[in-house]
């Protein structure tokens, strides 16, 4: 609760800082905010052309809704946790000068890619109807997904952010382990294309919870269904419990940061 109370007196710090990492995404380039939609777009592109010849994705049926269903949410959850794991070590000069709670440096992060992240939707939105997916009321779901990915980063950066001061390695680790989920989550793929496959493989793409986040997205923007509720409130459950986890890691470490940084 006083973490909280103190995150309110500094709300405008919060708020300055959001926009402070909204505009600062793309400063300095000469289409600004158009990199919004542009890099997903960049990245569908290459995907549908290269990725049904590797795996026969084309045999998915709308598939280049399918694959923009889970690109920009998965962008939303890579972008959000890279960033945020270097976030208090890119802060490091204002930490030593001036006292705020450090959390509102995460805070910031993932508002602002929750921002970036709904401007994005907008694209999902004009695939659908330009290639006939058309939309539905399943869509209102799509702002409750989106908290709960938001709450899982939150409760991992905490985590990431407070052992990246002490161990410098960890943001190479994270990249790694990154660049490693992406393919253990079916982002280009169906994970039906695995379950005749090893059941331990097929498990491990199951239970992911950012598997759980993308079949829901997938559920309100292209199937017209409700997500499956079940799953995820179970994703809900562990994203508390892994915010409850990093702030207690997070509050043990923050005490030497200024020593480290």
């Amino acid at each position: 609760m006083n973490t909280i109370r103190e995150i309110y007196r500094y709300r405008e710090l919060l708020k300055t800082n959001i926009k402070k990492d909204i505009r600062g995404r793309y400063k300095g380039s000469v289409l600004g905010v158009l990199w919004t939609f542009l890099n997903p777009l960049l990245q569908v592109f290459v995907y549908y052309i290269v990725f049904p010849y590797l795996m026969r994705g084309a045999a998915i049926p709308n598939y280049l809704v399918y694959l923009i269903t889970g690109l920009i949410p998965w962008t939303f959850f890579l972008t959000t946790v890279s960033q945020g794991t270097t976030a208090i070590k890119a802060n490091a000069g204002i930490l030593k000068k001036v006292y705020f709670p450090r959390e509102i440096l995460l805070l910031s992060q993932v508002c602002s890619g929750w921002v970036n992240f709904m401007i994005s939707c907008i694209i999902i939105l004009i695939f659908c109807l330009i290639f006939g997916v058309g939309i539905s009321v399943q869509l209102i779901a799509v702002p409750l997904i989106s908290l709960i990915e938001g709450l899982l980063i939150l409760g991992i950066i905490f985590i990431l952010s407070a052992v990246n001061v002490y161990v410098q390695d960890t943001e190479y680790i994270v990249q790694f382990i990154l660049n490693m989920l992406f393919y253990g989550t079916p982002v280009l793929y169906s994970l039906s294309q695995f379950s005749g496959a090893n059941q331990t493989l097929y498990s491990l793409i199951a239970y992911n919870p950012v598997t759980v986040l993308i079949d829901a997205y997938r559920d309100c923007f292209l199937y017209h269904v409700w997500p499956d509720w079940f799953a995820l409130g179970l994703v809900g459950l562990l994203s508390i419990a892994v915010i409850f986890i990093g702030r207690v890691v997070f509050h043990r470490l923050e005490k030497g940061f200024v020593e480290e940084l």
